[in-house]
Formats: structure tokens, C-alpha cells, sequence
């Protein structure tokens, strides 16, 4: 039997998942996505691993094969409110009132997930203007794409004021490695700067060393900036990635004082009690 979502936890570690996935199969997919789930993760399966490990705060984001319909990551958020947060997908077109339905029930930003995409769709004006009114909400604009996007990118929409996280590293051209422009780009925001960063999904490096990223990181932007997120269920890596995996580099990129305040910046941003 899955435990509760509210059972008691072992001592907190001093971690917040800020990404993991949940899905079935029998899901409707959207239509050009770029791959499709291989199995079953739901949000029992998610309170498994999460109590195993001792991570009590989780944020929940939408995959992209789902599309923009975040119903089954809004019935996750309403089986834990305490715990869990989301980040939904969604189109210029969303109405305030769907917005406004999502915040109640723990939604604190939108994804754009740019991968393979023409990533110039989301300057133009209908999309400004929804990220505009993002903004307005205190809500966070999280991109994946291409480190090479994160130029034209970030001048177009940090000046837009909401906070800005970056998924996976930024995924930096993996033959340009830390000198990637895009990395250089988020290492030059500094610790006072209106971005965070994940450190998370090294497997989504294309084989170069996801530790000499984070070391620049937390070098350029402190601990106060970088997130944590596990990726689970690893989607396209199911076989070879464990949830412990994602824990295990953590302690190896950050010392423990750094990863306090890692966990600190993650339950600040997403509003998770203290």
C-alpha cells in the first residue's frame, strides 16, 4: 500500500524536489510532442519514493507530452496542498479566471518548454502579454531550451519582472561545455540577479560533466540562486536513473551548508512553510 501523502516522515532533509512528473499512459497526449510517456507514475508512486528519501516539499511540473491539459497535475496538488506545488503549461489564450482557478490550488508559475522548438514563438506580442500577466501575479516563468535560446531569451523576458528559473543546467551545448554563450549568459546574472537555476537532470547534458556546471554555478550565482530537482520519473531514462541518483549528486556538488540553503531559496520561491 502507497503511503499517505500526509503519513509521518522521517527528519526533513535539508531538500525540496523542485521537479517531477506525473502521468499514466492512458492520458490524452498532445498532439507533436517529441516523445510519449513509457510507463505509469502517479501520485501515489510519487509519495512512495518522496517518504522513502525523506523530501517532504515537491513541485509538480506539467511534462510536455500532456500538453496544456493540467488536470491530472491539479488533482496531485489537491491530494497534499501542504506539500506540493505546480507549474502548469499553458497558451496566451488561458483565461484569468482558469489562472485564477490554478493559483487556488498551489499553481506558482507556467512552463515554456522550448526544446526543438522555434523558440522566437514566445516573444512575440500574445505571448509577452500573457507573460506579462504572469508577471503581474508574482508567479515564475520556468523555460527549458537550448543553452544557445537563453540570449535572445532572457533579454526579452527578464525585464518583464517575474522570477526567471532555468531547467536542467540551462542545457549547455554540450561540445561548449561551461563556455557555452547561454551558460556564460546565466553564470553573468550573479547572486543578486532575477534567475534560478536547476541543478538537475544531468542526464540531459549530452554526456558532459553536469559537476563542472554546477561548480560554475555556485560559484557565479551562490546557493541562494540554484535549485534542486530529482526529474523523477526520468522520463526517457527510466531504466538507468534512481531517485537516490539525483540526492547522491547533490551532497557531491554542494556542501552541506549549501544545500540548507538551496532547500531555503526552494521553499521561499515556491511558498512552502517554513
Amino acid at each position: 500500500m502507497a503511503p499517505s501523502p500526509t503519513a509521518p516522515f522521517p527528519p526533513r532533509l535539508p531538500a525540496v524536489d523542485t521537479h517531477v512528473h506525473v502521468f499514466t499512459r492512458a492520458l490524452p497526449l498532445a498532439a507533436g510532442r517529441r516523445h510519449s510517456p513509457k510507463g505509469d507514475f502517479t501520485p501515489d508512486d510519487l509519495f512512495a519514493v518522496t517518504a522513502r528519501h525523506g523530501v517532504r516539499e515537491i513541485v509538480v511540473v506539467q511534462p510536455s507530452f500532456l500538453g496544456t491539459d493540467n488536470s491530472y497535475l491539479l488533482d496531485t496538488l489537491a491530494r497534499a496542498p501542504e506539500r506540493l506545488r505546480g507549474i502548469v503549461v499553458v497558451d496566451p489564450g488561458v483565461t484569468d479566471t482558469t489562472l485564477d482557478a490554478y493559483a487556488a490550488t498551489g499553481v506558482v508559475g507556467i512552463r515554456l518548454n522550448l526544446l526543438g522548438k522555434d523558440f522566437s514563438v514566445v516573444l512575440t506580442p500574445d505571448w509577452i502579454v500573457l507573460l506579462k500577466r504572469v508577471a503581474a501575479r508574482g508567479w515564475q516563468i520556468e523555460i527549458q531550451a537550448e543553452g544557445r535560446a537563453f540570449l535572445p531569451l532572457l533579454d526579452a523576458i527578464v525585464p518583464l519582472g517575474a522570477p526567471v528559473v532555468i531547467d536542467h543546467f540551462g542545457r549547455p551545448d554540450p561540445t561548449l561545455g561551461v563556455d557555452d554563450p547561454g551558460f556564460r549568459r546565466l553564470l553573468a546574472a550573479g547572486p543578486d540577479g532575477p534567475l534560478f537555476v536547476k541543478i538537475s537532470g544531468s542526464y540531459r547534458c549530452g554526456g558532459a560533466d553536469a559537476g563542472a556546471y554546477a561548480r560554475a554555478l555556485v560559484d557565479a550565482l551562490g546557493p541562494g540562486r540554484l535549485l534542486w530537482g530529482s526529474d523523477w520519473p526520468h522520463t526517457e531514462h527510466e531504466a538507468t536513473r534512481r531517485y537516490e541518483d539525483g540526492l547522491t549528486e547533490l551532497r557531491t556538488w554542494l556542501t552541506p551548508e549549501q544545500q540548507a540553503a538551496v532547500a531555503e531559496t526552494s521553499r521561499t520561491l515556491f511558498g512552502f512553510a517554513r
